[in-house]
């Protein structure tokens, strides 16, 4: 049986900010609270050790790369994804959804499912909403999500409401097939691209099927900054208050922050991961590109206000040495340091709501960064 549950612990008195706790059955997760993007089973640049170290309590993994490699029923049989990453702590599944419809040509999309031709080798297969569960109880996840279609921006209204429709008929096969109370938490995923009409429908069919916790998706695919914020903002408080609320694949610091203002408890993003590949670091007073000409024989930490261990112990100048030099280990320290940022972000904003100061933690982070 499941051991999942939510609780509000604190709401903002000038926002819609809210610390939460959700508890699983491989741990507690404090939210709000960010998740390190662990695409094949690995958080690229990162031992399951150096994300405990920077306080990572729950990352998302793939469902459609572990699908297609090296196999759920693999696997499975080596005794599910935890102990094939050696990861303890919780882990969030998506759907497949998302890597599926961004096949484009090579997906075809039916009342049934998806049917898309592999990115590796080009093999054929139809990914349904019961396949999906079935490859997410096979990895053994924590919190599992159900099989919806991520609508593009901008795109017709009429295509936006079928979608939307056929996802809400998909997210009721995927509770179907897995009952309440299951070892795995199933959350619903609110579509209607940037259509209030079709979000609040979304949000509505999806609390009348049930879902241990709610998410939105389609964001971040395109849109204005503005815009997202303004779908958050409205479909926030159309989910319920005792559930955690996820926004999917947001996003930057700056996302992060308005996001929680506006009620969101998790995310997500590839952000601090791809960037740190790139030398692009994240710091309290905005990003910077290590691989730039004035870093050259710069004695400085990245951030003389951080305490990860790279800022404790290298210099700009030989960050950049490293990323000029293509080494290995550049991509393995930039890592580092990106997730500790964003680690250190969301804990202190939990420790302000907590105090009640969350207002002034999010005008001291602008201010910063001006």
């Amino acid at each position: 049986m499941s051991e999942f549950k939510y609780d509000l612990l604190q709401q903002d008195s000038d926002s819609q900010a809210r610390r939460g706790r959700i508890t699983t059955r491989r741990g507690v997760i404090e939210t709000p609270v960010f998740m390190p993007v662990g695409t094949q089973g690995t958080v690229k640049g990162l031992l399951p050790e150096a994300l405990k170290e920077i306080g990572a309590q729950i990352i998302l993994a793939n469902t459609y790369h572990l699908y297609l490699r090296p196999g759920h029923e693999l696997i499975r049989s080596l005794g599910g994804l935890h102990r094939f990453m050696q990861w303890d702590r919780p882990i969030l599944t998506d759907s497949g959804g998302f890597q599926v419809f961004s096949l484009g040509d090579l997906r075809k999309i039916s009342e049934e499912g998806a049917a898309f031709q592999s990115h590796l080798d080009g093999s054929k297969h139809l990914l349904t909403p019961e396949l999906s569960i079935e490859i997410q109880q096979a990895l053994g996840a924590d919190i599992i999500m159900v099989f919806d279609e991520c609508i593009p921006h901008p795109a017709p209204r009429q295509y936006v409401a079928d979608s939307t429709a056929r996802s809400a008929r998909w997210a009721k096969r995927c509770r179907q097939v897995l009952p309440a109370g299951s070892a795995s938490a199933l959350f619903g995923i609110v579509q209607g691209g940037m259509e209030q009409e079709l979000r609040k429908q979304s949000a509505e069919q999806l609390q009348e099927i049930g879902f241990e916790g709610y998410a939105l998706g389609g964001l971040s695919v395109g849109e204005e900054t503005s815009l997202m914020y303004e779908m958050m903002e409205y479909c926030l408080p159309l989910l319920p208050q005792d559930r955690p609320r996820y926004v999917m694949g947001v996003g930057t610091p700056e996302n992060l922050i308005e996001g929680i203002a506006r009620g969101c408890d998790m995310f997500d993003c590839v952000m601090p991961t791809r960037n740190a590949r790139n030398g692009n670091l994240f710091t309290s007073f905005g990003k910077i590109s290590i691989k730039q000409a004035q870093y050259r024989d710069d004695s400085q930490p990245i951030d003389a206000d951080c305490q990860c261990y790279v800022c404790r112990n290298y210099s700009r100048a030989y960050l950049r040495h490293l990323y000029k030099s293509r080494e290995i280990l550049a991509s393995v320290l930039n890592t580092h340091h990106n997730l500790y940022y964003y680690q250190q972000l969301m804990s202190g904003a939990r420790q302000a709501l907590e105090l009640g100061t969350f207002a002034a933690y999010r005008s001291e982070f602008y201010r910063k960064r001006s």
